[in-house]
């Protein structure tokens, strides 16, 4: 290799420089001793070795120069060294493997002169030693399992992120319409009742970075859902159970959301994001579909016979996002409060007509989460977390319904990110309802696309 010729050439050339220097001083030694002895022929013999005594005197100290030269030069070589086995680990021995691949009949160039010390001190950091890096503004990305995310959109880019999620339920209730005489005595209907519920919602969400700390966010969703209810009133003597099937679909709510990141973080210091979602009335409300009521004394199901796709109330949520690395994980959670407003002279369609609510006002939606997500390697990484939302009561013109209460949604999470060889992620979530109120099971597939 080239600078193993180098280097080889250079001690070389020092070793034939300090023992030509060494072979002149013995010659002087000798040529001294010579004269010396012809002086004292003459009769000079003291005058002669007081000349003798400092030309020795004078030859030790060159010699003492001598070693210091050599040991300045032989660290000189040990830095050169390890300079060209950094370049060679590092794969910037270039020239070496030409040399290797066709060599040339060119002589070699002459031998550079070795760095000065000042030099030596800047040589590159040992082998294995990994470079810094730059502190990063930016949180860190997990595996998404909540519907905020956690990393923001870079500047002046666009994120496109299909999706789709399935929702299933299922629930047991049993009704008492009637008094009763003495107790577990019932006079009136009997009604158990079985609800299965089944959602399908395909969303495309489109994010646009504003800054490197802000980003707006727009979701599209179409929803898809079924609705099966098998009862049977047992206090009206039905001898078989009834079911009862009900379907909808069409475009959900649209939603806008904006969020900005308050600090720039770190490697150990948190990350605080917030955020500002507004839901909007395109969808289908659950006041636009009819109810199969009880009539002229028959005995209606009170389910809807539609489902709808839309909430029917405009909302805001304020939220805010934390995330703290921790390596090798990274801890996240969040609060947020949704505010749904009010809507007036709403009527309610039945099969006998409108019937008039007047003033709804939807309870406020306390909701908080946290979770874990652990990067397994370069390509995948895993969450798991948990989500709640706690639901207040309705009230219905200025009161509450004695049917109304407060709802509790808790459901444990699990997330899966794996990028893919075109450079695009795959995530997938999992989540389990721990309450009654909460989906029995949830599964929601998306990959982010960025242009």
């Amino acid at each position: 290799m080239v600078e193993h010729e180098k280097c080889g050439g250079i001690m070389k050339a020092l070793a034939h420089r300090q023992g030509r220097m060494l072979g002149c001083s013995l010659a002087g030694l000798v040529i001294a001793t010579c004269g010396s002895a012809a002086h004292a022929d003459e009769g000079s013999f003291t005058a002669s070795m007081a000349a003798l005594k400092e030309r020795i005197e004078e030859q030790a100290r060159q010699i003492e120069a001598l070693k210091r030269d050599l040991a300045q030069q032989q660290m000189l070589i040990d830095g050169m060294q390890r300079t060209r086995d950094i370049g060679e680990v590092r794969g910037r021995g270039t020239a070496s493997a030409g040399a290797v691949a066709a060599p040339s009949a060119t002589p070699p160039e002459p031998v550079s002169p070795p760095r000065p010390p000042q030099q030596l001190a800047q040589a590159p950091k040992p082998v294995g030693q990994a470079p810094e890096r730059p502190k990063e503004n930016r949180p860190p990305a997990v595996a998404p399992i909540f519907e905020q995310p956690g990393v923001l959109t870079p500047p002046g880019k666009w994120l496109v992120e299909p999706s789709l999620q399935y929702a299933h339920s299922s629930s047991n209730r049993v009704a008492l319409v009637g008094y009763t005489i003495i107790p577990a005595i019932v006079i009136g209907l009997i009604d158990v009742r079985e609800v299965k519920s089944d959602t399908f919602i395909g969303a495309l969400t489109v994010r646009r970075g504003i800054t490197n700390r802000f980003e707006l966010e727009a979701k599209i969703p179409y929803v898809y859902r079924t609705d099966t209810s098998v009862s049977r009133p047992v206090g009206a003597g039905a001898a078989a159970d009834t079911s009862f099937d009900v379907d909808g679909h069409g475009l959900g709510d649209i939603e806008f959301t904006g969020r900005y990141q308050l600090n720039d973080g770190g490697a150990e210091d948190p990350y605080y994001i917030a955020s500002l979602r507004v839901k909007t009335r395109t969808g289908k409300d659950p006041f636009e579909v009819k109810v199969d009521r009880t009539i002229r004394g028959t005995t209606g199901t009170g389910l809807q016979t539609e489902m709808p796709t839309g909430s029917g109330f405009y909302t805001v949520q304020p939220g805010l996002t934390v995330l703290l690395p921790s390596d090798p994980v990274v801890f996240f959670g969040g609060v947020s409060y949704q505010h749904s407003f009010a809507r007036d002279n709403v009527k309610q369609k039945t099969n006998d007509g409108d019937l008039d609510l007047g003033k709804v006002e939807p309870g406020g939606a306390v909701g908080f989460n946290f979770g874990m997500g652990l990067a397994l390697n370069d390509r995948s990484s895993f969450s798991i977390g948990y989500d709640h939302l706690s639901v207040g009561k309705v009230r219905v013109g200025g009161r509450r319904p004695t049917t109304s209460i407060r709802a509790q949604l808790g459901t444990l999470l699990l997330g899966y990110s794996y990028r893919l060889n075109s450079g695009n992620t795959l995530n997938l979530t999992i989540g389990a309802g721990l309450t009654e109120d909460a989906p029995d099971l949830q599964l929601t597939l998306r990959m982010p696309l960025q242009l």
